[in-house]
């Protein structure tokens, strides 16, 4: 799978540009803010529906357009898919494939597959829970599109479901009822049975991922960090004694064990969740723990707060590595190898660090890098080149 083309029209810096790309390595070249990020963040978009950068659409948009579109030209297999989205902020986006409307935008999702490394990546390790959430759910989308919608009605049915316990506790502020009974729990119970069911989909899912990423994050570690600690992971479940042990496989896949456990954990915490007017329970509560050992550790500590800079980095390369691994081996069943993308990524790297990423990323079907100067380039990805300068992207190579 290769980008063929990309073409924006009012999307970030740009108002129009389209540009003709090569299968193998590409780098695009430019000074900051010149908007060589622009362009990737737009591939990105094209595969996810999100950007790396922001978590609302209406900075994608160009300063005084109203909406802005993407479109890319993919290659797979010998076939040709045009994928056009449409950013419309307060509203509804839109999107065609081979020029035909399609029902939703998330339609689009799985014509284009694409891993990420950007600076922005060291958040997967240093930041809070919701950054590890957000990779592992990005990543379930990109190996089966069909979870964007598994996704997207669990967040809808916490929205709700949110909704009812804040109106249960303003409630109880303002000195009425005791916000425990009546016609509003009554419909949270309603709510209970739904998120119970959209959250154990969406929690076996992310048990069996974790469980395949696990190796493939070992791995990629020892050869990032040319063997200097072990990286492990676990899942930690909001669950507690009635949910999956951290770091225990997946009770087989089975959805309805996990919808049993919820439920009963739901009304467990209920007085809880009332008192607060918040959803204690469920997915959106639970954790991907990170942890290094080795390398002079008498036992696996907590990337977060103990790792270096250095050991950081490593670790967030090994979690992008890792989803690589996972999505070229979906390739094999004809999903296509997924796009590469290294945005900026070099000048943060030692040059140890830098080159091993290098030769391990050198062989993938299409390597799309960002840097400010061309000695940030390593030798290993010299291929196509492109300058970006002034709103304009020149061929160099």
């Amino acid at each position: 799978m290769h980008v063929r083309a990309l073409s924006l029209t009012d999307f970030r810096s740009w108002s129009e540009v389209e540009l003709e790309l090569e299968p193998g390595p590409t780098a695009l070249v430019g000074a900051n803010g010149q908007g060589k990020t622009n362009l990737v963040e737009a591939i990105g978009y094209a595969a996810t529906l999100g950007s790396h950068r922001v978590s609302a659409d209406a900075p994608l948009v160009r300063a005084g357009a109203e909406r802005a579109v993407v479109r890319v030209r993919v290659e797979r297999a010998g076939r040709s898919t045009l994928a056009e989205i449409e950013v419309n902020p307060g509203r509804a986006n839109r999107a065609r494939l081979n020029r035909s409307p399609v029902p939703r935008a998330r339609e689009v999702l799985g014509v284009l597959r694409t891993v990420l490394f950007a600076p922005e990546d060291l958040a997967l390790v240093r930041g809070d829970p919701s950054e590890r959430r957000r990779f592992l759910d990005d990543l379930l989308v990109a190996r089966a599109p069909r979870f964007a919608g598994v996704r997207a009605d669990y967040e809808r049915v916490l929205k709700q479901r949110n909704a009812l316990l804040k109106t249960a506790f303003l409630a109880r502020r303002a000195g009425g009822r005791d916000g425990s009974g009546g016609g509003d729990m009554r419909t949270l119970d309603v709510w209970d049975a739904h998120l119970a069911r959209t959250g154990a989909e969406l929690l076996a899912a992310r048990l069996e991922l974790v469980e395949a990423l696990r190796p493939e994050v070992a791995a990629a570690y020892r050869e990032v960090s040319a063997g200097q600690g072990e990286a492990g992971m676990a899942y930690r479940s909001s669950l507690g004694a009635d949910g999956p042990a951290e770091g225990a496989a997946p009770p087989g896949g089975d959805r309805e064990v996990l919808a049993a456990a919820l439920l009963s954990e739901l009304a467990r915490v209920r007085p809880q969740e009332v008192e607060r007017g918040v959803s204690l329970v469920g997915p959106h509560r639970d954790e991907l723990v990170l942890t290094l050992g080795g390398a002079g550790a008498p036992d696996p500590l907590p990337v977060r707060g103990y790792a270096s800079h250095g050991e950081s980095w490593s670790f967030a390369l090994a979690l992008r590595l890792a989803s690589w691994a996972l999505l070229k081996a979906d390739a094999a069943q004809g999903d296509g190898e997924p796009v590469l993308v290294l945005d900026d990524v070099f000048a943060e790297l030692d040059s140890g660090r830098r080159e091993r990423l290098a030769t391990l990323v050198s062989t993938a079907e299409q390597v799309l890098v960002t840097a400010a100067v061309p000695d940030d380039v390593p030798e290993a990805l010299l291929g196509g080149r492109f300058d970006v300068h002034d709103g304009k992207v020149l061929r160099v190579r």
